[in-house]
């Protein structure tokens, strides 16, 4: 017996020192190779939600090309913004439901795909006006399934002590997307070749990256519950703080920065503006949103009203800027505006994880995000104000919507803490 055991101490001893022999890892390797591989996940499906974004801001500078190409008026401009929030709109009242049947990525994935077909549907469209319309239209539809399901996607990911963090990569992701987009396409098309080419074609390039990280992210839904797919999904219990707190907060994610990008180049140098320089303008006030989104995350309670009390204050100098003709006022008025998006869009999907049950958060996400996206047709009801009354009066009117909305919400989250 002596020879075996002495025979199996000096096997055991040769195979430590040539590392054969498995060692079992404590638990705190194990969290830590765990907390990796969600964090790899969480990177991935955040960069593909920012290649999608990316895609929706192409056409905002290339507006002043299709301008001149197919005779467009500002009022013809501004309704391609109104294609946008009708198909965003349509998408997300069926698709925050319908990821909570099917799953998210049935959802995100198919259609990250048509964001880049929706690209290549562009190229002809500077001679077509169909055409333009179509692919924002189209481009509407693809943000109403993608934003709404990958931030409950992300949410579901990052578990429950994740929640704002979460909120936190879905709105800065979404809002570099929005950001970069312009500036990009602007240079692109000022400075390259094929202006109302080469920047979608970047976009496609970008976006299939994009979709190779999308690839790797796990299905979260585990549970498939059937139920009404038209529905916006409040629960009884949400219901009160949703319209009390949520749908103001929404009205400011993307009324003011959109109105930021897209009119106010047009309304205070409507003749001289360069296809860069809009885009850079828009780049700002974006650019903005996206810093003040992780800004937001450390003033959570007071993200909403103080979001909303800079975009008074930016829509307040456009006013300036319109009636004085002042290019150099589009800065911080754009900066402003921005800003106001950024908070608002932080403390809105933060407040959406902490009230939506996870079987409705999917649809939860649809709600607020349908309120914040009715925002993008503000450049449109802007401009048709500004037919009726003059730029000034309409953006004068326009500055009492954030100056009203930040008492409000400030009174309503102080008596919420106090309850």
């Amino acid at each position: 017996m002596a020879p075996i055991l002495a025979a199996a101490r000096a096997t055991g001893e040769e195979a430590a020192r040539s590392g054969s022999v498995r060692r079992v890892p404590d638990a705190a390797t194990e969290r830590g190779a765990t907390q990796r591989a969600l964090r790899r996940r969480l990177d991935a499906l955040t960069f593909g939600l920012f290649t999608v974004a990316l895609g929706t801001n192409i056409p905002t500078p290339l507006l002043l090309v299709y301008r001149r190409t197919l005779g467009l008026s500002d009022a013809d401009l501004t309704a391609v913004f109104g294609c946008y929030a009708i198909g965003l709109i349509a998408a997300l009242t069926v698709a925050g439901a319908a990821s909570d049947r099917f799953g998210r990525r049935a959802l995100v994935l198919p259609f990250a795909v048509l964001a880049g077909l929706v690209s290549l549907l562009f190229l002809p469209a500077v001679d077509h006006l169909p055409l333009l319309y179509a692919g924002r239209l189209l481009q509407g539809v693809v943000s109403g399934v993608v934003f709404s399901v990958a931030n409950a996607w992300l949410q579901e990911l990052a578990g429950p002590d994740g929640q704002q963090s979460a909120a936190t990569r879905g709105a800065v992701s979404t809002s570099l997307g929005f950001a970069i987009a312009p500036a990009m396409s602007g240079l692109l098309a000022q400075y390259g070749p094929a202006p109302t080419t080469l920047p979608y074609l970047v976009h496609v390039a970008v976006l299939a990256v994009g979709l190779g990280a999308l690839l790797t992210v796990p299905e979260t839904v585990e549970v498939r519950r059937a139920g009404r797919l038209m529905t916006l999904g409040l629960p009884p219990e949400a219901r009160r703080p949703f319209w009390a707190v949520l749908a103001p907060t929404a009205v400011g994610v993307f009324a003011f920065p959109a109105v930021a990008a897209t009119l106010l180049p047009l309304l205070v140098v409507p003749d001289g503006v360069g296809v860069a320089y809009a885009g850079l303008v828009g780049g700002l006030a974006l650019g903005a949103s996206a810093v003040a989104a992780r800004v937001g995350r450390r003033a959570e309670r007071g993200a909403a009203p103080l979001g909303m009390a800079l975009g008074a204050v930016g829509v307040g100098l456009a006013v300036v800027a319109i009636a004085t003709g002042s290019q150099p006022l589009l800065v911080p008025a754009s900066v402003l505006m921005g800003a106001c998006g950024g908070l608002c869009l932080t403390a809105g999907l933060t407040l959406t994880a902490r009230l939506a049950p996870p079987h409705t958060r999917g649809a939860m996400n649809s709600a607020f995000y349908a309120f914040a996206y009715v925002g993008f047709g503000a450049p449109l009801l802007l401009a048709w104000l500004g037919s009726l009354a003059g730029g000034v009066a309409a953006m004068a009117a326009f500055a009492a919507v954030p100056a009203g909305l930040s008492g409000w919400l400030w009174l309503e989250l102080r008596t919420r803490r106090r309850g």
